[in-house]
């Protein structure tokens, strides 16, 4: 039997890059390549956040690496899921496309963001609460 995929959001794709206490703790929940599923829509959000924090160099090795996985790009078939996802659930535009692509690909999704934690399918790792 096939391992499941997975779809990384891209708060988790952060923690896991950064070495963060948190990424430290779903390190072990983070798919290989071969299961791992990448929307373009966290290839842009991550490629901006790479830009601004880390830098040209860095941001072009995470991108290069993701084209390593299941790239899938925003049709209209995922438009459609996502905006009844986001009318259902509330969620922000990018989220809906994120969620919508892991139910279209039969994936869980792997997340730090706590607006998924109810979601069937949905894997959190909840970012410690700020004092």
């Amino acid at each position: 039997m096939a391992a499941a995929l997975r779809v990384v959001d891209t708060s988790a794709w952060i923690e896991w890059l950064t070495g963060s206490a948190l990424g430290k703790r779903l390190g072990a929940d983070f798919p290989d390549r071969t299961r791992c599923v990448v929307p373009t829509i966290v290839q842009l959000e991550l490629s901006k956040w790479m830009l601004r924090e880390m830098g040209e160099e860095k941001a072009d090795q995470v991108i290069a690496y993701t084209q390593k996985c299941r790239v899938v790009p925003l049709d209209t078939g995922i438009a459609l899921l996502a905006a009844d996802l986001h009318r259902q659930h509330k969620l922000a535009t990018a989220d809906a496309i994120v969620y919508a692509t892991a139910r279209q690909q039969g994936a869980d999704l792997l997340t730090c963001d706590a607006h998924f934690e109810t979601l069937p399918g949905a894997l959190l790792f909840s970012k410690p609460a700020r004092s």
